[in-house]
């Protein structure tokens, strides 16, 4: 059975102080989840320390992006092995995202580089959430099927069938990225169907059936749980909304 998550990404967003305050919170308040999830929260690499090092803490976390590279010259990086001795006892740093909408569309990072960077962290044994989806135009001239194929194909189809077992995904329709538009829950589900059906070609229908597809586009309390209660959506990947307390439980709840 694939596992049900919902994972918050807080992007360049929260200070120090505001960290733990939300920790404190998400604390006091985890006996308000009714959902039998998997709740992971994607913090700015300054902050994995501090998300790790607090007490009663037991949500897994992960990073927001690595290296492509093993190690060298490369200032301002961190490559996946950094991120996979930073919690050596791996308690609680266990992910990490790949291929970000923001990250191919600000940082030119291509369908090449981001199978590059699966590798590095399968080999660190982190699981990577890798992100697929398409942009407005794409939609409106019907190629959206077509460029998420390829994202999947050319940044996954290298793996071996117990690689690929080791990873999520998560469909980012880029129009409704802070856009405050969403995919409707017919057109989130047909994509997620089409990328299982994807999988089942490359691999088969037992693998396509145990990998999670989570949504990331504009999902919020009002809407998560239609979202949520379609077949191959098996959770969210969460922006904006994650970054407050009550609204991530809700989320969370909708499942």
């Amino acid at each position: 059975m694939r596992k049900n998550i919902v994972a918050g990404n807080w992007k360049m967003n929260l200070l120090d102080e505001e960290v733990i305050n939300y920790v404190v919170d998400f604390n006091s308040k985890k006996g308000q989840i009714e959902s039998e999830v998997e709740i992971i929260i994607f913090p700015a690499s300054l902050y994995l320390d501090t998300m790790i090092s607090m007490p009663d803490w037991d949500i897994k976390i992960g990073a927001q992006n690595c290296s492509q590279h093993k190690s060298g010259a490369f200032t301002g990086e961190i490559s996946a092995e950094m991120l996979r001795y930073f919690d050596y006892d791996c308690e609680n740093l266990h992910y990490c995202l790949v291929g970000h909408s923001e990250r191919r569309a600000y940082f030119n990072e291509t369908n090449t580089i981001l199978a590059q960077k699966v590798d590095r962290l399968l080999e660190c044994e982190l699981k990577p959430i890798y992100c697929c989806g398409e942009e407005l135009e794409q939609r409106k001239s019907e190629s959206h099927f077509e460029v998420v194929k390829s994202q999947i194909i050319e940044g996954l189809f290298h793996l071996d069938e117990k690689q690929i077992l080791n990873l999520v995904i998560a469909y980012e329709p880029v129009w409704a990225i802070g856009t405050g538009e969403t995919a409707t829950s017919k057109q989130a589900q047909e994509m997620h169907q089409f990328i299982r059906e994807t999988l089942k070609e490359k691999y088969n229908e037992e693998v396509a059936n145990s990998i999670s597809i989570l949504y990331g586009g504009s999902c919020k309390p009002s809407n998560a749980k239609e979202l949520f209660s379609q077949p191959d959506i098996d959770g969210g990947l969460i922006g904006g909304a994650s970054l407050e307390v009550d609204s991530f439980i809700q989320i969370i709840n909708s499942i």
